[in-house]
């Protein structure tokens, strides 16, 4: 289904985020030779098998970033499914004997379960919310580590995953932004919801803006290359441009098999003019002027139609993985003044560091080889 030298371009650029070492990747890269389910040489038996050994020697969140990449770009068999379930145990260990995460699940009404894992919720002194989410191939626990860092800050956080990722038990549908004010209510009287900052990366961002412009408990949307419009409308660009793997995984997350109609029903998911006017909170969007998946066009309507947005753009593919640090830092940044903290530079810089994942679960989603150099001329 996959080609094997696009999940290895990827494993590789995964590293960077997940804190593997390069030299431990290379070697795990040579002795994968196909990606058949169940074969001892797969993509998916020699990631899980290193994260077994792992895990036997009480190295759970190393074991865990091992059996995301196993499951890498969806469980699409059982090898990668059983891959998914041993992130989410290795995690579970991890936080049950360190402290500070907890987790939630929410049941949307009509749609099916969520979970997430939270630090910092407090009914007695509800304190200011972030919610984050990664896009269409990024787990919880990938960055589920750093919530007691933003607890730290002041801040209740929680961290869920997109429609149909991980254990996000819902479909990828048009209604999908709904589950973020579901979210909301779910955790009503032990977080300030007068106070509401999205952490919401690619696709997920898309959600956030259609979700800020009818719920004003969201204060805030930070987002790096979400699709607006013009992704979801722009056929020429879905033909030449979006990578297969996207679109695989598109497929999976809406369960539409057949690209004709997977494509006209994305059609009626653009962001209209009347909703992007409706958004009237401080928005933050990073763009990557190579984009190879968000077409240019659409963090061009955002700049059209919000003049209280602002942009940070990186000479870039998607996620602007050449730009990592200064990419998170311009998000915590802009996260952390917003909410008047006295000295948020520092504060960015602690939590920033601490987010050392962020650009590079994002570009997860490129899920194509590494071709920025021929590119970049």
């Amino acid at each position: 289904m996959y080609d094997l030298d696009e999940l290895k371009a990827y494993a590789r650029l995964h590293a960077r985020g997940q804190g593997v070492d390069a030299r431990r990747v290379a070697e795990v890269l040579d002795r994968i030779t196909n990606d058949t389910p169940g074969d001892e040489h797969s993509w998916a038996h020699v990631w899980h098998a290193v994260g077994d050994a792992l895990a036997a020697r009480g190295r759970e969140l190393e074991a865990c970033a091992h059996y995301a990449t196993a499951r890498f770009p969806y469980p699409s068999d059982e090898p990668r499914a059983e891959a998914q379930r041993a992130a989410v145990a290795a995690f579970d260990r991890w936080r049950s004997a360190h402290g500070g995460i907890e987790p939630l699940e929410v049941a949307v009404p009509g749609k099916g379960k969520v979970r997430a894992w939270t630090a910092g919720l407090d009914a007695a002194d509800p304190r200011p919310l972030i919610v984050v989410m990664g896009g269409i191939v990024s787990t919880k626990e990938q960055w589920a580590p750093q919530l007691p860092k933003f607890a730290k800050q002041g801040f209740a956080a929680v961290v869920t995953e997109f429609p149909g990722v991980g254990e996000n038990g819902l479909t990828y549908d048009a209604d999908s932004w709904r589950l973020l004010p579901a979210l909301l209510d779910a955790l009503q009287g032990r977080a300030r919801l007068t106070d509401v900052s999205l952490l919401t990366l690619s696709f997920s961002g898309h959600l956030a803006l259609r979700a800020a412009a009818t719920d004003d408990r969201i204060g805030r949307v930070l987002t790096v290359g979400a699709p607006v419009s013009a992704f979801f409308t722009d056929d020429e660009w879905w033909e030449t441009s979006v990578p297969a793997v996207t679109k695989q995984t598109l497929a999976h997350l809406t369960g539409i098999t057949d690209p004709a109609a997977l494509r006209a029903e994305l059609h009626g998911w653009a962001l209209t003019e009347e909703e992007l006017d409706a958004v009237q909170v401080p928005v933050g969007y990073v763009v990557s002027t190579r984009d190879e998946i968000i077409p240019r066009a659409d963090s061009k309507l955002l700049a059209d139609r919000m003049p209280q947005a602002r942009f940070k753009e990186f000479d870039d593919v998607h996620g602007s993985p050449d730009h990592l640090g200064e990419m998170r830092l311009w998000l915590m940044h802009a996260l952390l003044s917003s909410q008047g903290i006295e000295d948020h530079r520092t504060a960015a810089l602690e939590v920033g560091l601490g987010l050392h994942k962020l650009a590079a679960i994002i570009q997860d989603e490129r899920g194509i080889k590494d071709e920025r150099a021929g590119r970049s001329s």
